[in-house]
């Protein structure tokens, strides 16, 4: 989100942030906005299941309704305001409030933060659900492909979940995100054309009407500063700076994701044992807890570097970083696809499952490691595929590849600048 709104600073229009508190953004980051707290009266801290994800986000909706409303509408009857407001940006999961900024006469965009296939996900549960594909009720089903919708297996899906309960609440979640897109003036994705054409063009089709802005990467294209929510250690930067081309094994599992005390260990003994260098970026609290197992620093000593979080975006830009395995949330495939670095993906939950399959099946630039608890055997051999020998090398080409498309999208007259251009356009059509 900040990164569009940099984008959109960038082109002329003045910014302002309403914001809940929880994630909230430090102001002095992003001096030339204006920032508008929105009071969620939410406990503190974040859900620890799939069921309390989705009634959180529908708690936020409900929650934020008035004090949003009683906010908009101070902005607006400002001197001035009400000329000056060109449009609401918000995320599609935000469908109440997008509806208040619509009584109150404010055009909408929805932003979705994921790809353009996730999205036809979306579009599809319906459908998915008549056929028979969901909800699950056998583990024999998990493996069938889904025939409407390639290359996604039923695992793939969205609303794979354990419960009746989470699949109903997940069904509602997906639903009013495709309600406020289609009642929206415009979607856009941070993506490009490139990379998710047929997505692109069979999204276009479903939401006739709907413009569809890919403006992506965004993290490309935006001059905004760092959105990180952790602070960084550059000095790992240093460190890449004295280790051979491609030999560095980036491992990172993103800001949300997170596994068990027991998977952390098979994940660092696998890593050990496939003798590769490596950075990981391992989060406070990845592991509710768990440290890394007794031993493993002595066994990788000189080869590895453990930090806290790092700045991705030039870890991954880095000569030195070879692969990159990751949770396959967007943010991380796009950042990989753009850095041309192959992927090892073990997804957690969400999109994620979605994005590693088009890594591994569509864009051939990695490997995807199924759900399940992890194996130390089985993390060295994909290590060791990734960095290594014959297939490694063709997937590392087939990565530098979509980084070369995604350099051609945002370079002068290339479809992602060329979206960004409709998108002002259309914004100031509004």
């Amino acid at each position: 989100m900040f990164q569009l709104a940099g984008l959109l600073h960038e082109r002329g229009f003045a910014v302002t942030v309403f914001h809940t508190h929880f994630n909230g953004p430090d102001p002095s980051h992003h001096p030339a906005y204006d920032f508008v707290p929105v009071p969620d009266g939410l406990p503190a801290g974040s859900p620890g299941t799939v069921a309390a994800t989705v009634e959180h986000i529908f708690a936020i909706n409900s929650s934020c309704e008035a004090p949003f409303r009683e906010r908009l509408v101070a902005l607006l009857e400002a001197p001035g305001g009400r000329g000056d407001v060109a449009c609401l940006v918000a995320d599609a999961h935000l469908l109440t409030l997008m509806d208040v900024a619509r009584q109150q006469g404010v055009p909408t965009l929805a932003l979705r933060t994921g790809s353009a296939a996730c999205f036809r996900n979306f579009m599809a549960t319906p459908m998915l659900c008549d056929k028979g594909y969901l909800p699950v009720r056998e583990e024999s089903q998990l493996d069938a492909p889904v025939r409407e919708l390639p290359p996604y297996r039923v695992r793939d899906l969205m609303a794979i979940t354990s419960s009746r309960h989470e699949h109903d609440l997940v069904c509602k979640l997906l639903a009013r995100a495709v309600e406020a897109v289609r009642t929206s003036a415009g979607f856009i994705l941070n993506t490009f054309d490139a990379l998710e054409a047929d997505d692109l063009a069979t999204t276009r089709r479903d939401l006739a009407g709907v413009p569809v802005f890919d403006v992506g990467p965004l993290h490309k294209l935006s001059p905004a500063s760092s959105s990180s929510l952790l602070p960084q250690d550059r000095a790992c930067l240093g460190w890449l700076d004295a280790q051979p081309p491609a030999s560095v094994l980036y491992i990172s599992f993103g800001s949300l994701a997170s596994m068990s005390g027991a998977d952390l260990a098979e994940a660092a003994w696998g890593v050990a044992d496939s003798c590769q260098p490596f950075l990981w970026a391992l989060r406070p609290g990845l592991a509710r807890g768990a440290a890394l197992p007794d031993g493993f620093a002595a066994a990788t000593e000189g080869r590895g570097l453990v930090v806290g979080w790092a700045p991705q975006e030039e870890v991954l830009a880095h000569a030195a970083v070879g692969g990159f395995w990751t949770h396959g949330g967007w943010n991380s495939a796009l950042e990989g696809a753009c850095g041309g670095v192959p992927m090892l993906c073990r997804p957690c939950f969400g999109d994620q499952m979605g994005n590693a399959r088009h890594v591994e099946h569509v864009w051939r630039a990695g490997i995807a490691l199924d759900g399940g608890g992890l194996e130390r055997g089985a993390v060295e051999a994909a290590v060791r595929r990734l960095m290594r020998g014959e297939e490694g090398k063709e997937m590392r080409g087939r990565a530098r590849e979509l980084g070369s498309r995604a350099a051609e999208a945002i370079a002068e007259g290339g479809s992602s600048r060329r979206s960004v251009d409709r998108l002002v356009n259309h914004i100031l059509s509004l």
